[in-house]
């Protein structure tokens, strides 16, 4: 049986980072809150989190480019780094949240030479770009 993941736009991404806002964080995924790129803790339960869907791709995402968006200068690993849905890694992610308080999260795999490492970002409103 194959699962559809929904395809979330721009605005769609936005609602669920304006949403979660006031909501106050909880003990199930306080392990998982990184203002940056890290690393998925081999310590998380991940079955506290529900996917929601992926960031929805222009065509059929073969042509997804690999540039990053840094027009201030910050880099992948930075905390305020800009989170551009068009632009590497974010044009290839997925959006979870946690099933008990509904912060929302980044994810996206990171397929290196010779390993695989799952990473996870919380998706901040105030730091989602209009780049695209």
């Amino acid at each position: 049986m194959t699962t559809t993941i929904a395809s979330l736009d721009a605005e769609d991404i936005r609602r669920i980072a304006a949403a979660y806002e006031a909501t106050p964080m909880c003990a199930h995924c306080a392990v998982l809150v990184c203002p940056g790129w890290e690393a998925f803790p081999g310590t998380a339960d991940e079955s506290m989190l529900k996917r929601l869907g992926k960031v929805k791709q222009l065509g059929d995402g073969s042509d997804a480019t690999l540039d990053e968006h840094h027009p201030s200068g910050t880099s992948y690993w930075s905390p305020d780094a800009p989170i551009a849905l068009g632009f590497h890694p974010y044009n290839r992610c997925e959006i979870w949240a946690c099933k008990a308080c509904t912060r929302p999260f980044l994810r996206y795999t990171e397929y290196g030479g010779y390993y695989e490492e799952r990473r996870i970002r919380e998706l901040r409103h105030a730091l989602l770009s209009a780049a695209a």
